[in-house]
């Protein structure tokens, strides 16, 4: 299996980075091929530009620009190298504190800049059908969130006042890889790391690397699928999971209670 990590520590000193370090040496260790962004390290710059489709200007819609960059061989080096390293991936994990509900800037770039119309969205199939939510660009591939949160476990579950930890990474999970075709794994999250009941960093490696060495046989979220679920105006046919309006509607029936630990 190859897999693609890309990683937001904010610095090497970080216990993303350290998970990150983690994460890459358990995978190696079971024989897989894994390559390491550290966006934070790298450099990366998160704002979408005019440089990364080799114009001065923006002048028309983003996704224009893109697929019009690709075809003349005009997306930014830095761009088309990391698209060529998802384009191997089996397996791509993103690892990210979370910051503000949500990853930090510099991963959020990283997807807005990578993520282009024409490589990760924007097909259809041979009826005309868009390509998402299930049916991506990106099919094929599985994802997994890894990140950290600092307040306790119990404020991010179905009471907390953080909100579930799962609605939180919806937008990741549902939006960014479902959306694109990559099959979501269940997130792994370690929480409460700022809370005096933390296990610390030797709990937190162990959990990085049992769930690591396992993790070419885990079976994906089950998300629904456009095409087979939603009805012409892209809502979740009337029949499945009546009177409800949450986010896991969008999931099959259990699929919450039965994430790995």
């Amino acid at each position: 299996m190859k897999a693609l990590i890309v990683s937001a520590a904010p610095s090497g000193r970080a216990l993303t980075a350290d998970l990150t370090a983690t994460a890459a040496s358990t995978l190696r260790a079971h024989g897989h091929d894994v390559d390491v962004l550290d966006l934070v390290r790298l450099g990366w710059d998160p704002v979408v530009g005019p440089a990364d489709y080799g114009v001065d200007e923006l002048t028309a819609p983003i996704g224009a620009h893109a697929r019009c960059a690709a075809a003349d061989g005009l997306l930014a080096p830095e761009v088309s190298r990391h698209q060529a390293l998802l384009r191997r991936a089996d397996l791509l994990v993103l690892v990210f504190p979370l910051w503000w509900a949500g990853m930090p800037a510099v991963l959020k770039g990283w997807v807005d800049r990578v993520f282009t119309e024409g490589f990760a969205y924007g097909l259809r199939d041979a009826d005309g059908n868009p390509r998402k939510y299930g049916d991506g660009a990106l099919a094929g591939r599985r994802g997994l969130v890894v990140t950290t949160a600092g307040d306790r476990p119990s404020s991010f579950g179905a009471r907390g006042v953080n909100g579930h930890i799962e609605d939180l990474l919806f937008p990741i999970n549902h939006g960014i890889f479902w959306y694109t075709g990559i099959a979501p794994l269940a997130p792994l999250t370690l929480l409460g790391v700022d809370a005096p009941t933390w296990g610390g960093v030797e709990d937190a490696r162990g959990r990085v690397r049992r769930r690591f060495a396992g993790i070419e046989t885990e079976r994906p979220l089950a998300y629904r699928r456009l095409l087979e679920d939603y009805d012409g105006d892209r809502e979740l046919h009337a029949r499945l999971a009546p009177g409800r309006g949450d986010l896991a509607i969008h999931l099959t029936p259990g699929v919450r209670d039965r994430q790995p630990v």
